[in-house]
């Protein structure tokens, strides 16, 4: 059973000595967490999150575990956002813990909104591309997975599999991605720290610059093109530039000549990790979403390709 935003409140208060809860209302997350936004006595707000499961459990501690890794990097300016600051943890009566911070401030991206030029739309790349640049071993300390380039496109492989064995993805998208997946040369890359899910509500902007970076439960050591996809199919394509500058810029020796084309595939292979999850647990209405979205896909690849 969910808990309540007054249980929730309740666990903030013993995570944090001296967090006077007056109010809290349930948010939305898209893990496997009960969350809260709890104001106390002065008006400041925190944000609690507690997990459902010993899954969730185990992810957030290492999460806890690079946000204190990553809190470095912030303070010392290397990175030019900030991540939330745990503030203390409560233990659970089933096992695991409540982590507490105070909430991030800023709007979440409007992506539509990206314009050219020196503004956000590079923000974006710098941002990324700073991500990209951390040591490896902050992931590894947290206890996160990393992937050589080979085991990645392996894994990207059998997940394709398994979304073919549904019988529902388009027989001409399976032939263009089994194709993408079996050369080899697009998927010779120096895995990163990536992010790994990387969207709107977990980019926070304000006044014009990315100023908060939440989410990082799914970080691991893997393929760059994991953080870019999102950006280089849904921003505005007269965008797409100056995001790219920006981040290769950024970069040091980047000798990827491949990573828009995996950004575009790993894009397009969403549909099919979607299509997975509304099968996987019995959720019809995003089995249908992810199948409109493979129509719409199918037949801009057939008009783009001229057939």
């Amino acid at each position: 059973m969910p808990r309540s935003p007054l249980t929730l409140a309740a666990l903030a208060t013993a995570a944090v000595p001296g967090l006077d809860a007056r109010s809290a209302r349930a948010v939305d997350d898209p893990g496997d967490y009960d969350t809260a936004v709890v104001t106390d006595a002065e008006g400041g707000r925190w944000t609690v999150r507690a997990p459902r499961s010993l899954q969730a459990g185990a992810a957030l501690e290492a999460e806890a575990e690079l946000l204190a890794s990553l809190r470095h990097y912030v303070d010392s300016g290397v990175l030019s956002f900030t991540v939330p600051r745990i503030s203390g943890t409560a233990v659970l009566p089933e096992g695991g813990r409540a982590v507490v911070h105070p909430a991030v401030e800023g709007t979440p991206l409007d992506v539509d909104s990206l314009r050219p030029g020196p503004g956000l739309a590079a923000d974006l790349g710098r941002v990324v591309a700073s991500v990209h640049e951390l040591p490896r071993t902050i992931v590894d300390d947290a206890g996160l997975p990393g992937y050589e380039a080979e085991e990645y496109r392996l894994r990207r492989m059998a997940e394709l599999d398994e979304a073919a064995a549904t019988g529902r993805v388009p027989a001409a998208l399976l032939r263009r991605w089994e194709t993408a997946l079996e050369d080899v040369s697009l998927w010779r890359f120096q895995p990163v720290v990536v992010h790994g899910d990387l969207g709107p509500d977990q980019v926070l902007v304000s006044r014009g610059r990315v100023t908060t970076v939440t989410g990082w439960s799914d970080a691991r050591v893997a393929d760059p093109a994991d953080d870019l996809a999102w950006l280089l199919v849904s921003a505005p394509p007269e965008a797409i530039d100056s995001i790219m500058e920006a981040y290769q810029l950024r970069r040091t020796e980047l000798t990827d000549k491949h990573l828009v084309d995996r950004a575009l595939l790993v894009g397009e292979l969403a549909l099919a990790r979607w299509l997975l999850h509304g099968v996987r647990h019995g959720l019809d209405d995003v089995v249908a979403d992810a199948l409109d979205m493979l129509a719409d896909l199918e037949d801009a690849t057939r008009e783009g390709s001229g057939d």
